[in-house]
């Protein structure tokens, strides 16, 4: 029987901000929201893992040339330092160095680095894909098929439910359908202490403890139970829930060049 080990390192990169309605990040949400746009580097014995992969780097030079009128619907805010090439390197490693990149979901601001990375491997959720190339209109503005077109050179890894990246029970993507079709969490478990970065799958802690959903989720139903596993695995694994596009509790964890061990 194999038993769980852990990963080494897991570093929270800093990223772009988007100023956005809050009521596209929670049903019941007023007002305007600035929420980061982190990524995640996970150090295993087995390779250099990368959740998310933020932004096109270009888009800190000049946003409205990648998003066009996105800006203006976003907000979007983006430092030459918040590029994730950039973010990378001021912890000592290079786009090459990540052998594994796992995608949340295929929204723009999770798969703008995408091709910086072209001898990793990579990993989605079933049904996320076809999602990407043809979302539902409503939230046609949240998604550029230039990022994830490269990768068809290269191939994905396409999995079906809960995936256990390494077999060991250290880096886990979790099947969170709702926000979209092939949606994902990600389970790590460290030496001393355990994260579900959520992705999407909830917007803010608060959507975590009242199960309420993102107004442009493509499954509202699907959403609202994958808040609810989030939780469960939680309260099993003694896990910490991290929100990533939570602003306040972006500031309550370390982040890079800091990391958890």
């Amino acid at each position: 029987m194999r038993t769980t080990t852990h990963a080494k390192r897991l570093w929270a990169l800093d990223g772009a901000r988007m100023t956005l309605e809050n009521s596209l990040l929670i049903v019941g949400g007023t007002g305007k929201l600035t929420v980061p746009l982190p990524t995640f580097l996970i150090e295993h014995e087995r390779g250099l893992v990368l959740f998310d992969t933020g932004l096109v780097p270009e888009a800190a030079d000049d946003p409205r040339l990648v998003y066009g009128e996105l800006v203006d619907e976003a907000g979007i805010e983006m430092t030459p330092d918040q590029r994730v090439d950039h973010q990378l390197a001021a912890i000592g490693f290079r786009p090459e160095d990540i052998t594994h990149v796992l995608l949340s979901h295929t929204h723009v601001d999770h798969t703008g680095g995408l091709s910086l990375f072209p001898q990793a491997k990579f990993f989605i959720q079933r049904g996320e894909l076809g999602y990407g190339y043809w979302p539902y209109p409503a939230a046609a503005a949240f998604f550029r098929q230039a990022d994830f077109e490269p990768i068809r050179k290269i191939g994905w890894n396409e999995v079906d439910g809960d995936f256990d990246l390494f077999g060991d029970g250290s880096i886990q993507l979790l099947a969170c359908p709702g926000h979209t079709p092939g949606n994902a969490s990600l389970f790590v478990q460290l030496s001393e202490r355990s994260f579900i970065i959520t992705g999407d799958t909830a917007h803010s802690t608060r959507a975590i403890e009242a199960e309420l959903p993102a107004s442009p989720d493509a499954n509202t139903e699907q959403a609202v139970w994958s808040i609810r596993k989030i939780k469960q695995l939680a309260a099993a694994r003694q896990a910490e829930i991290w929100v990533p596009h939570d602003p306040e509790q972006w500031p309550e964890f370390e982040h890079a060049p800091a990391s958890y061990t």
